[in-house]
């Protein structure tokens, strides 16, 4: 089989670059995949990988005119169609998903969209339907996804492969890197990875951490602007909060190992799994999550879940007290979230889902043929 794969790959800062690089490496095992950046004739089928960032028109554009298998590592595209498009464009597509009625919230959209990555109304549209009609399958990674996808396009055939985990090599002592960064050895490393929008709940952290007895904020990403992080440095800055930007894979994996307790908070939601959750989880990490469909199917204990709303600040402080005073605790928690990421998120069975379902999929009468772009 001859498959055309398109996605960003790495040095490019999104995760789903590096999720692309390992998926690449053990599909080529047992095909021939080629990387393209537009569509070409001569392959049985093609993957897309697609994420909710400008770094994905690219991959948006070629996954509706040359349709294929569409990965949604984000249940939602309407920050990245809202930067593809001009007003017209975009309140057409956006009628084009919701109806004829919904024009006029479509232009109140567009002229507020620069607070699109802290509006709850820009999560309730996800803008689906136009590359989930045109996709002979859509892949996605939890419940949550699978459910917005059928809502979008009720036909659309939607496949669900859990997000795969590739344990890397670890030193088992991560004295060095608390060494490097100001970090006592007997101090509780609490971290948050990613994208840094306002839907990781930051100052939601900060304020559950008031007080918190021998603990470290460890904040690893970008913003995503100058003005949130300037709005935030007064609270990191009194936290002692130690900061850094995006970083290297290897670093990344030093810090994952270095840190007790992950918070891994998303409201609103953008129907996505989190690789840094699935990765930290892997590690045997304790990772906070907020209560949703999206972390439905992790075990009871194996990770801690924080009701979204009023009461998350409250919850969140109350379950970091809870495990920062109990080593035990952590360690239970996360050897529960590890067997369970053994048992369902191996990247072999998933190259295996990808592969089957590109066979399945290759010779398969599209229903409909939409330009779009």
């Amino acid at each position: 089989m001859k498959l055309a794969f398109f996605s960003p790959l790495p040095p490019a800062r999104t995760g789903v670059a590096d999720y692309s690089a390992g998926l690449l490496g053990e599909l080529r095992r047992h095909a021939r995949v080629d990387v393209l950046e537009a569509p070409r004739s001569g392959y049985d089928n093609s993957i897309y990988q697609l994420g909710n960032n400008p770094l994905h028109q690219a991959v948006y554009r070629a996954a509706v005119a040359a349709p294929g298998i569409a990965v949604l590592h984000d249940a939602l595209l309407h920050h990245l169609l809202l930067g593809m498009f001009h007003v017209e464009h975009y309140v057409e597509e956006f009628v084009h998903n919701y109806g004829q009625w919904t024009r006029d919230l479509a232009r109140e959209l567009w002229r507020g969209r620069s607070r699109a990555t802290s509006d709850a109304r820009y999560f309730q549209y996800p803008m689906l339907r136009r590359v989930a009609e045109a996709s002979r399958a859509v892949v996605v990674h939890n419940p949550a996804a699978r459910r917005r996808v059928l809502e979008a396009a009720p036909g659309a055939r939607v496949v669900e492969i859990p997000h795969y985990f590739e344990r890397p090599a670890l030193s088992g002592d991560g004295r060095a890197t608390r060494d490097r960064l100001g970090i006592a050895t007997n101090e509780i490393v609490v971290s948050t990875f990613g994208y840094l929008r306002e839907s990781k709940r930051i100052p939601s952290v900060l304020k559950a951490m008031e007080g918190l007895p021998r603990a470290r904020f460890l904040l690893v990403g970008e913003f995503v602007s100058a003005e949130f992080e300037q709005a935030l440095e007064p609270q990191l800055e009194a936290s002692g909060a130690v900061r850094l930007g995006r970083v290297p894979e290897e670093e990344f994996w030093r810090l994952a190992e270095i840190t007790d307790i992950c918070v891994n908070l998303r409201s609103p939601s953008a129907g996505e799994t989190s690789g840094v959750g699935i990765r930290m989880m892997g590690l045997g990490k304790p990772v906070v999550v907020t209560r949703g469909e999206e972390v439905a199917a992790f075990p009871e204990l194996s990770v801690i879940r924080i009701d979204p709303g009023q009461a998350e600040v409250e919850m969140l402080a109350h379950y970091l007290r809870a495990l920062a005073a109990s080593a035990e605790m952590r360690r239970e928690i996360g050897a529960r979230a590890a067997a369970y990421i053994a048992e369902r998120h191996s990247l072999e069975d998933a190259a295996r889902m990808y592969l089957e379902l590109a066979e399945e999929t290759a010779q398969r009468p599209l229903r409909v043929s939409i330009r779009g772009g």
